[in-house]
């Protein structure tokens, strides 16, 4: 009942406000803007930058503090995410980081809607409260996992490596290639991320892949990757991919063009 008085709101909403990508940004309030259809399915899975950046331009012109409430000078202090070779410039914000900084746009084709997917101001938990329910974001403006995907600890276990990457990288000339050159090779195919430069970038530099598979890591965990076939692939299957998927999340996959008709 509850479903179907909310589908009704829902629906009467959109009636009446129409679309901000429409030309109404202007007459919208804030309230009013919330339940545009391009914060829900299926409006925003098309969503492209631009349409976004319409009313959430602010978020791109933001800039670092000079000065930290500590007192530290940003220009004499390295962030934490500066601490990587492959980071080039001054320090950024978090948005300019993923979408208009040099290593962004070298190897990364992220849109706003990479991470952002719309959430139900009426719904921001379920409830009863359901475990399995796992694409709920909770409260939160974009799912941990998508985060996850490139901020998890390296899983140097899983790789059958002496130690973390970090600690034991001298051992292998530091060189992700030493191993990669022949080992998983289906790999970065997803529309996020420019996969022939992160391969160029990565022989060149070992911080270009540990960057995203562990040397930035938010969690305690790394992320459970979609274990994609590659040739040459064993047919044994080891005990920790054996629940992997092999492919990855629908959403995220290269649409193949086709010829016209």
């Amino acid at each position: 009942m509850k479903a179907a008085i909310a589908g009704i709101f829902y629906a009467s909403a959109v009636m009446l406000l129409g679309s901000v990508t429409t030309g109404m940004a202007a007459e919208l309030d804030y309230h009013r803007a919330q339940w545009d259809p391009i914060h829900f399915k299926p409006a925003i899975d098309s969503a492209t930058n631009e349409q976004c950046l319409k009313c959430h331009q602010e978020i791109m012109e933001r800039k670092v503090r000079k000065v930290s409430p500590a007192g530290v000078k940003a220009d004499e202090a390295r962030a934490w995410y500066q601490t990587l070779t492959s980071y080039e410039g001054p320090q950024m914000t978090f948005h300019q980081r993923h979408l208009t900084g040099p290593l962004a746009k070298k190897l990364m084709r992220m849109k706003c809607t990479t991470c952002h997917q719309g959430e139900n101001p009426r719904e921001e938990a379920p409830i009863p409260p359901d475990p399995n329910k796992k694409d709920f974001t909770l409260r939160k403006e974009v799912n941990p996992e998508i985060c996850l995907m490139c901020h998890g600890q390296n899983p140097y276990k899983v790789m059958g490596l002496p130690g973390p990457w970090a600690k034991v990288r001298d051992a292998f000339q530091n060189n992700c290639f030493l191993c990669h050159a022949t080992i998983r090779l289906n790999r970065h195919h997803v529309n996020f991320l420019n996969a022939d430069a992160i391969e160029e970038e990565g022989k060149k530099n070992s911080d270009v892949c540990f960057g995203c598979h562990g040397g930035r890591a938010w969690y305690r965990i790394a992320y459970p990757y979609p274990r994609h076939p590659w040739k040459g692939m064993g047919k044994t299957v080891p005990d920790w991919a054996k629940d992997r998927p092999t492919e990855s999340p629908a959403r995220f996959r290269i649409k193949e063009k086709t010829a016209a008709k």
